[in-house]
């Protein structure tokens, strides 16, 4: 029987960071892994390989739409999809064998297998049980579906079928306005397919700002992708090579029917805990099937801690990466810090789209007074010399301290450019401290001054 300090299940971004972590902070550590290859969804099935996608679709979009004005001339180029998805596994080996490397850098030992807790204080893998004085799940998460629809993962499939299809389809159905089903609608809609993206609600990704929203979908019908908002999937029919969804819309509840080679349900995601018994534990869980935590990430059970999607909180990467940090700052016994009201979101399509800390709407309804400043990025010199000048970036602020309260961009860059924001907010920042920053020109960063500057006397460049 192996006997450890900390035993982290899971190697997503969540458990391979915390793993890292109390390794770094001296305690002896494992990580228990059932895949063959470390990095969870994320490195895996998720973030990086769609990543991928949506660089070199975004590649052929700039060669077919960008090139010739720029006295680039030649034949645009061809989709070798093999060779596209052997770039994507490449770019995922890569990753996931960085994190093997780190593991043993640091001396973690990689416990493979699938992992139950039979008690406190013990992890069983396989026919061998480990002893741990404390105990990590970062679990992470796996998809969610809805009534009527079963996946197939061949032609009604999730995100992890969608980055593996033998062939780019002729028609793709997106069920779900969220991130992941933009983001890989606009990978295969760049790719030739012609992509209609069902929504139940009347709004695409539901929470952001309002504004940011309409542009948003403003941009991406003008890229080629079509909506059908305010609708109700009430079932999925698959045959070998086609599929048909019927909904019906909420304003009058009359039932359609699409059909197409490709439906991606993106319904979003749901925590993922099978195996792990946690009932029979006393692991107490949320109304919505979270594990319930304490401010520092302890279960009811002492000793067994939850970090990541399977908690409450947004399902991010980086969120759980946080948590990973702070919770080996616990058991080490110093003291763990996620500040949830600076987390950012990223949507990764073209333009990017970024958020962080509160919305209009959310200052609205706990009656705050705020200020706006708002610049386009028309008005950036960099963005327009790249066919970048759609979007803008809005910056909002307390109305009597100029605290910055939150920033929302859609545009080149965004996903980068909202972190100075979120260094900004952690320091308590005024909008006056980043208009009074000096910013390299010509550079995207410009346009965050700019908003800056506009909540105060105003912009120059607008």
């Amino acid at each position: 029987m192996s006997s450890y300090d900390v035993i982290v299940i899971g190697s997503g971004p969540g458990g391979y960071v915390a793993a890292i972590r109390c390794a770094q902070l001296g305690l002896k550590t494992a990580c228990v892994e059932g895949r063959e290859t470390l990095g969870g969804t994320c490195l895996n099935t998720g973030c990086i390989p769609s990543k991928a996608l949506l660089h070199a679709s975004h590649m052929l979009h700039e060669a077919e739409h960008n090139f010739a004005e720029m006295g680039l001339k030649g034949k645009s180029p061809s989709v070798d999809w093999k060779q596209m998805q052997t770039y994507k596994q490449s770019t995922v080996d890569t990753n996931t064998k960085g994190i093997e490397f780190l593991f043993k850098k640091n001396k973690i030992d990689w416990v493979k297998g699938w992992a139950t807790i039979p008690e406190a204080g013990k992890v069983k893998v396989g026919d061998d049980v480990h002893e741990a004085k404390n105990i990590i799940i970062a679990t992470g998460s796996e998809p969610s579906s809805l009534p009527g629809v079963e996946v197939d993962e061949k032609v009604v499939v999730t995100s992890t079928g969608a980055l593996e299809l033998g062939k780019v389809p002729n028609k793709m159905i997106v069920i779900g306005a969220g991130v992941i089903g933009l983001e890989l609608g606009s990978v295969y809609s760049r790719l030739g397919a012609q992509v209609t993206v069902i929504e139940f609600l009347d709004a695409i990704t539901p929470g952001m700002d309002p504004e940011v929203q309409k542009t948003f979908q403003r941009m991406l019908k003008k890229q080629g992708l079509e909506f059908i908002m305010g609708a109700a999937v009430q079932k999925t029919e698959a045959t070998k090579t086609k599929a048909k969804v019927t909904y019906k819309l909420r304003k009058d509840d009359s039932e359609h029917s699409l059909d197409a080679d490709v439906v991606l349900v993106a319904t979003g995601r749901k925590p993922y805990y099978d195996g792990l018994d946690l009932e029979k534990l006393g692991i107490r869980l949320t109304k919505r099937g979270q594990i319930a935590i304490t401010k520092n990430w302890e279960t009811d059970v002492k000793g067994i801690y939850a970090i990541g999607d399977v908690t409450e909180g947004p399902m991010l990467a980086h969120k759980a990466e946080d948590e990973g940090m702070a919770v080996a700052e616990v058991i080490a016994g110093k003291h763990g810090h996620v500040n949830y009201g600076v987390i950012p979101s990223v949507i990764y399509t073209h333009p990017e789209v970024a958020s962080v800390g509160e919305t209009e709407e959310t200052l609205k309804a706990e009656d705050r007074a705020y200020k706006v400043g708002k610049f386009s990025f028309m008005g950036n010199a960099r963005a327009k010399a790249n066919f970048a000048g759609d979007g803008f970036v809005k910056i909002l602020a307390d109305k009597e301290t100029d605290r910055i309260l939150g920033c929302h961009i859609i545009g080149p860059a965004a996903g980068d450019l909202i972190h100075e924001v979120c260094v900004a907010m952690e320091f308590g920042a005024s909008a006056q401290d980043l208009a009074m920053t000096c910013h390299a020109h010509p550079t995207y960063s410009e346009a965050v001054r700019e908003a800056a500057l506009a909540c105060g006397d105003g912009a120059i460049h607008m």
